[in-house]
């Protein structure tokens, strides 16, 4: 049986200190589970049957690094031109995105997907793709995109490489270090340690640059801002990365990040909300300290050396 089956973030609230478990999906029986109503309780009525919208963006999306990129960039949209649009919540836990009225818009059955409606429906999955389409049509002057080829090319190269190495690395590190049935020190160094080493990347792109391409704020930037904004949680220390979270922190620094990080609702792995909850559960911290001994651990026992590049 293969150990990289798919798992599910599930948050669980009532309390100041809620927080998100990460299951296989094998142990999260929602369709008869009172757990289901615990999920997102403002929202577990709302379940999504198909299309609401008849015009503009209708985004279809949930509170993780990948949908983000999709309501952060229609929030910045937005506040720069205007352009409204609708959402609504595919909750992953109840594998929504796998019915039929929505693979038909996103086949991969992935989030987010959107529906352009001023294009005769027109839908496009995958949030690099998101980000390319939205700038194209919706970002006239370019606040968010570039017209130097060269520059586009840089920007779809960081695109890129977030989308093939950082995003499902750091997914990977989640998967060995919270969501197998056992520990495997073996998959939390490897995928901790390149997630570290993509980190790195990151950081020595920043050094000498405030954003990653043309010192500029950019489809390139929110890429991977979803990601960088869950290292803690993925067990990476982001303050091992000075020029990553400064930048970091100026990205979080802006109003349309932050409502875009609240589509549906705000997420609690991010950097800042998974510290403040260190501080506030003690009980959670000490699960915490556990993790991070037993990925030190798995480090140790491999010989594990940081690199980067």
């Amino acid at each position: 049986m293969s150990l990289l089956r798919p798992f599910t973030f599930i948050q669980f609230q009532g309390s100041p200190r809620s927080f998100t478990r990460i299951l296989p999906f094998r142990t999260a029986q929602f369709h008869s589970s009172p757990i289901r109503a615990r999920v997102l309780p403002e929202m577990a009525n709302e379940r999504p049957t198909g299309l609401k919208a008849t015009s503009g963006i209708e985004l279809l999306t949930w509170g993780t690094p990948n949908g983000v990129k999709a309501s952060i960039i229609l929030e910045e949209l937005k506040e720069a031109y205007g352009k409204d649009y609708t959402w609504q919540p595919i909750n992953i836990s109840q594998n929504i995105q796998k019915e039929a009225w929505y693979t038909k818009l996103g086949p991969n059955g992935r989030i987010p997907v959107i529906v352009d409606h001023d294009q005769g429906g027109f839908a496009v999955q995958e949030g690099s793709a998101i980000l390319t389409y939205l700038t194209r049509h919706y970002d006239p002057e370019h606040k968010f995109s570039f017209t130097d080829p060269l520059d586009i090319s840089r920007a779809e190269q960081w695109m890129a490489w977030q989308h093939g190495g950082l995003g499902p690395m750091q997914g990977q590190a989640n998967h060995f270090n919270r969501a197998a049935p056992e520990r495997i020190y073996w998959g939390m160094q490897r995928y901790v340690g390149e997630t570290e080493r993509l980190a790195g990347i990151l950081d020595n792109q920043l050094k000498d640059n405030d954003y990653l391409v043309g010192n500029k704020y950019s489809i390139a930037d929110i890429a991977s801002f979803g990601w960088v904004n869950a290292l803690r949680f993925s067990g990476v220390d982001i303050d091992a990365f000075p020029n990553l979270k400064k930048w970091w922190e100026k990205i979080l620094a802006r109003p349309a990040v932050v409502r875009g990080l609240s589509v549906p609702s705000r997420s609690p792995f991010g950097n800042d909300t998974y510290e403040q909850r260190l501080k506030d559960d003690k009980e959670f911290a000490e699960k915490e300290g556990t993790l991070k001994k037993q990925i030190t651990e798995a480090k140790e026992k491999y010989n594990y050396k940081y690199a980067s590049p």
